[in-house]
């Protein structure tokens, strides 16, 4: 069971609130290069409709800079007011100077204090990005990198360790490091002007294991809202186990505001995994609920037929293109539990504990698909695939009409009032 949510600041970005009892968010960032100004927009509103309550992009040289306004000026146009979020690395400090009405357009900038410079001028060039957050109203996320933390943190609180003979290990100097980067980087941004409440924090490492620790510290020492997420968490299954088995346990401690699932896509692959990942991992843990979940059974030696497997297939994809039609009309839909089973041992049992439950023949069963609606048997079905995914998508249809209040005001057709839905139903495999 999830405890109680550790308690933050809200900080407002855009339209959406981060920490203070909100919701838990789900952000993406783009992959495309920004200065191309369609493909970014048309990534950043395809990231949305997916269900990314807050876009990053790269804002990384002056061409970037200069293409931002453009961006969200042509997101709005298309209806869709997803926040922007620009990340910063280096030269942050010249291009929101240099250019402001990027920094106007950008609902939050994203700061590494870990390469944001050196010495003296690190701390001067922080400020500066700060200061521009300050005059423009605009909340930042102290982001610390594992990869990028600040040198000279590191080998004062070496040699501290060495000096004093405190015995810890390197892995607990970085983690230590991590922690205290960000809460150093917090009271410099407070001492610039900045509240409280536009102040995010990440502390972003690579595995799992340092992930979870350095957040329940960060946790004991904030009460800043804190974005989630592996630094890097690699492609396929990889990426997704390392993400949950991290962002499961802390969320489920009650720990984190923000999440995003830095999955490393394919060549050519849909960035919105990433997206559908954050989505799923929310909804597993009954945090959020973004769309109807299909339960399937993963079939075994009583299920030679790949009927059940081809249904499933195709009602998920059905409900991924009925969704946005249906999240607009009918209250409530995103709660609808289906069940698609392939053989007589869970079958009926499943099928009845979901909203529509439908349970096929198994090798050697009677060819009959009883039907069940609400736990009660409503029919059987018969045929071949096509079908029985006509006679199921119809009941589908059925059941949204007469069971979820419709409407008096649709929604707009691309935006919902917090969450733009997900362009992909949850899938659930039975072990």
């Amino acid at each position: 069971m999830t405890q109680k949510r550790h308690k933050t600041v809200g900080v407002k970005v855009g339209k959406i609130q981060v920490g203070g009892g909100a919701p838990v968010v789900v952000q993406s960032m783009t992959n495309t290069d920004t200065v191309d100004i369609a493909s970014t927009t048309q990534q950043c509103f395809e990231l949305a409709q997916a269900g990314s309550e807050l876009v990053r992009i790269t804002v990384n040289i002056p061409e970037a800079a200069a293409a931002v306004p453009e961006i969200k000026k042509r997101l709005l146009d298309a209806g869709c007011d997803v926040p922007l979020i620009g990340d910063f690395h280096y030269n942050g400090h010249v291009l929101l100077k240099k250019y402001p009405d990027c920094a106007a357009a950008l609902d939050k900038y994203r700061i590494n204090p870990g390469n944001v410079g050196h010495g003296q001028r690190r701390d001067e060039q922080f400020s500066t990005i700060c200061n521009v957050a300050r005059d423009h109203n605009k909340p930042v996320r102290i982001g610390v990198n594992g990869g990028s933390l600040n040198q000279e943190l590191v080998m004062r609180k070496m040699q501290e360790n060495t000096d004093r003979d405190l015995g810890k290990s390197s892995e607990e100097i970085i983690n230590e490091c991590m922690v205290l980067s960000a809460l150093e980087s917090t009271e410099l941004a407070l001492e610039c002007g900045l509240r409280k409440d536009q102040i995010i924090i990440s502390c972003k490492v690579s595995r799992p294991h340092d992930l979870v620790e350095i957040y329940r510290d960060l946790a004991q020492k904030t009460d800043q809202p804190l974005h989630l997420g592996l630094t890097e968490a690699g492609m396929g299954a990889k990426g997704l186990v390392w993400s949950a088995a991290s962002m499961g346990i802390l969320l489920g401690e009650g720990i984190g505001d923000t999440v995003r699932i830095s999955l490393t896509p394919r060549p050519g692959g849909d960035r919105r995994e990433e997206v559908y990942a954050a989505c799923e991992l929310l909804q597993s843990l009954g945090l959020r609920t973004f769309a109807p979940s299909v339960t399937a059974c993963p079939g075994c030696g009583r299920t030679t037929s790949t009927t059940f497997q081809e249904l499933a297939e195709s009602i998920q994809g059905y409900i991924r293109d009925k969704m946005p039609d249906w999240k607009r009309h009918y209250e409530g839909v995103e709660e609808l539990k289906l069940a698609i089973m392939g053989c007589i041992v869970n079958g009926p049992g499943e099928s009845k504990a979901a909203n529509i439950g439908i349970s096929l023949p198994g090798t050697g069963e009677s060819p009959r698909c009883p039907v069940y609606i609400d736990g009660q048997h409503f029919t059987t079905l018969e045929g071949n695939y096509d079908e029985l995914s006509a006679a199921f998508q119809t009941l589908l249809d059925d059941y949204v009409e007469t069971k979820y209040h419709k409407r008096e005001t649709p929604l707009p057709a691309t935006t919902t009032p917090f969450a733009p839905q997900p362009a992909k139903p949850s899938l659930r495999v039975l072990a």
